[in-house]
């Protein structure tokens, strides 16, 4: 029986939910590409069955933060998804905050180890500072969810150094979140 994994490309393309910006990229681009080619390597691999919270670029879910956040999580518990990973990027004032964290809602739960096999591998993947998982169970997406659930921010848009790798290795960030997948389950890559 396949894993069914629901990928949640973080913000909306415009109006309500919109994400980050840094560097004239914008958060929304990021996380809709990069979880395109996530499904991309989750569908061809027999094991999985994905789901993206987007299905275009230019999809709008929601028409308040609220109803956006509302309408991911009631895609995935609909389904019902098996595993709940809502793609990000961060952004801080300080220009020099950089790397690659995740949230979770507990310590030491399914969740919380999804998480540290998914940022380990962007990390040594894309050479990114590991900043660890994070414990923060008042995020929506986390705290609705019916099965483990967590929220990967890729890298920093605001720090000039990872925001160039969200521009140029979208498919290395990808693929680093599929590794990490499989390594969470203990499985080889097939190719």
């Amino acid at each position: 029986m396949a894993i069914k994994i629901f990928l949640d490309q973080g913000h909306n393309p415009y109006g309500v939910n919109a994400g980050a910006e840094g560097f004239g990229l914008r958060e929304q681009d990021i996380t809709y590409m990069v979880g395109a080619y996530t499904a991309d390597l989750l569908r061809d691999d027999y094991r999985f069955e994905v789901r993206t919270s987007r299905t275009s670029r230019t999809q709008v879910l929601g028409y308040d933060n609220v109803s956006s956040l509302r309408t991911r999580v009631q895609a995935a518990n609909d389904w019902p998804a098996d595993y709940f990973i809502s793609i990000h990027v961060n952004a801080n004032p300080n220009p020099n905050v950089n790397g690659t964290e995740a949230y979770v809602t507990e310590q030491y739960s399914e969740g919380y180890y999804l998480a540290q096999d998914i940022i380990t591998e962007i990390v040594r993947r894309l050479q990114t500072k590991y900043n660890g998982v994070y414990i923060n169970p008042s995020l929506y997406v986390l705290r609705n969810t019916n099965m483990p659930a967590c929220l990967i921010e890729l890298a920093y848009i605001t720090n000039y150094e990872d925001a160039m790798k969200l521009r140029d290795s979208q498919y290395q960030f990808a693929y680093g979140i599929y590794v990490g997948i499989l390594n969470y389950f203990g499985l080889p890559q097939l190719v």
